[in-house]
């Protein structure tokens, strides 16, 4: 595993002293720590840590509240302590965006591959997010160009394969996007369409 950035939230001084020394031997860098929930999201925004290891039970804000903060805004992964293993704080941890848990005592043999866990499953949720962002573009672009093409065969007569062809061109010539042509061709023509219907009401 290769040395990481990591954020502490414990509001016992001496497990996060515990903590510290165990990853700092293993090459890691606590790049800060938090007394409480509220501390650790504001931390997180700051430093961007690879990974933020949490307690579950902090004043101020729980470490599940805060998992969900920093879940919600992807600054990081969130590896939860508790002193519990009933099911329902399992279950509300995974709600809150956590991507592995221990329960106390932290012992070595089990915290690194508990790190590696959550590494992983973020990393996973990084890639599936990517892929859902790109599907939701995709299908946007496919919308505006299915939009643009109308409004150029229309004004210009053009057949469709003519459509896509002088957008394609457009978007080579002026180094843009399809996207960003086809945005054009429309806020163009409802620019036209809003003149075109001033006059007529002058007339």
């Amino acid at each position: 595993m290769k040395p990481l950035k990591i954020l502490i939230a414990d509001d016992e001084a001496l497990l996060r002293l515990d903590l510290r020394e165990m990853l700092e031997e293993a090459g890691h860098t606590v790049i800060s720590e938090a007394e409480n929930g509220k501390i650790a999201v504001s931390l997180a925004e700051k430093y961007r840590p690879d990974l933020v290891i949490m307690d579950v039970k902090m004043p101020e804000m729980d470490g599940l509240e805060a998992a969900k903060l920093i879940g919600e805004a992807k600054l990081a992964p969130v590896l939860l302590l508790t002193a519990y293993s009933q099911q329902e704080i399992v279950q509300e941890a995974t709600n809150s965006g956590v991507f592995a848990y221990l329960v106390k005592p932290v012992r070595e043999e089990e915290l690194f591959p508990a790190i590696e866990i959550a590494i992983s499953r973020f990393a996973a949720f990084q890639r599936l997010n990517a892929a859902l962002d790109k599907a939701k573009d995709d299908l946007e672009t496919r919308k505006l160009l299915d939009r643009a093409k109308g409004i150029l065969m229309d004004q210009y007569k053009f057949t469709e394969k003519d459509a896509f062809q002088a957008m394609q061109k457009l978007s080579m010539d002026r180094r843009l996007s399809l996207k960003a042509v086809a945005k054009a061709v429309i806020a163009s023509a409802e620019i036209h369409e809003k003149e075109t219907g001033k006059k007529k009401s002058r007339k």
